[in-house]
């Protein structure tokens, strides 16, 4: 099952997609707008998503696949935080050696028990699909960083969606200390286009992830990738955001990106990203300075 948050004349829903099939499941209960909420009830009842989700189906009103063309879609969360991990691919390691002044840091991690696990954003710095992600203005050397997002109810995983970890190369690599103003700023996140159940997802570590990025028309950079390339395993890398942290009730974990474009090449305001991973979704942005 795939879940997406839709808003449409200022009113949220939410939406489920099953069998080719999408159900408004606002419209079987009026009361369940988010995603969140349907974790909580899920915690109330102590139910399965998917079991709370196929008992709403019956009552709940068929949509047409378009509104998920049409704008509607926000970001499948509104609520807790987004974290991230880094170094987890090797050719991660290599550019981020590639950037910085002190490179040996980055094998390190890459080969350490230790993974590096660091926070992203809040909702405030986040944006869903169709909207504008940002670059810094004193940021010289500007990439996305394609990602699996791990969705979590606690501590508990229950769904995956795309991430998009925009990151100032240059900033990051003039000082590791600096990595906070590289990765957190106005902008510096999407995800979506919406949440697979955890129960759906065969094996996260065999997922096809792919990144277009284009401008004027012309299409820059066309790679992918598999999950599988990833040295570290998701449930490696939630143990270690979750262990000694007040972790939120709902929060997404970015598992780090294997897509890295040359070193040559910096995003512009006006290039259009598009991030797809194999079973959960394809996430599109344009960048705009902030």
């Amino acid at each position: 099952m795939r879940y997406y948050q839709l808003r449409e004349e200022g009113t949220p829903h939410l939406a489920v997609e099953t069998d080719e099939t999408l159900y408004d499941l606002t419209a079987a209960r009026p009361q369940l707008q988010t995603f969140e909420g349907l974790l909580e009830t899920a915690a109330i009842t102590d139910d399965a998503i998917e079991t709370l989700t196929e008992g709403l189906l019956e009552d709940a009103a068929v949509r047409s696949m378009d509104v998920l063309e049409n704008g509607a879609v926000t970001a499948p969360i509104s609520s807790g935080e987004i974290w991230a991990a880094g170094v987890t691919y090797r050719i991660s390691e290599e550019a981020r050696q590639a950037e910085s002044e002190t490179p040996d840091m980055y094998i390190d991690v890459y080969e350490s028990d230790r993974p590096e696990v660091f926070f992203k954003a809040t909702p405030e710095r986040t944006v869903g699909p169709k909207a504008p992600v940002g670059i810094r203005a004193d940021s010289e050397w500007d990439v996305p960083e394609p990602e699996l997002g791990v969705v979590l109810a606690g501590e508990d995983i229950v769904g995956y969606t795309v991430g998009n970890d925009m990151s100032s190369r240059s900033i990051e690599g003039e000082n590791p200390l600096y990595l906070p103003q590289a990765k957190v700023y106005d902008k510096c996140c999407a995800i979506g286009p919406g949440i697979r159940s955890a129960d759906s997802i065969e094996d996260p570590h065999d997922l096809e992830m792919w990144m277009t990025i284009s401008r004027d028309g012309e299409v820059l950079y066309d790679d992918s990738t598999n999950t599988g390339k990833m040295v570290r395993s998701v449930e490696e890398l939630v143990d270690c955001y979750t262990a000694h942290n007040a972790v939120p009730d709902v929060s997404v974990l970015l598992t780090g990106t294997s897509l890295v474009p040359d070193e040559d090449f910096t995003l512009e305001e006006g290039d259009e990203i598009e991030i797809g991973l194999e079973d959960i979704g394809t996430l599109s942005n344009t960048v705009v300075e902030v």
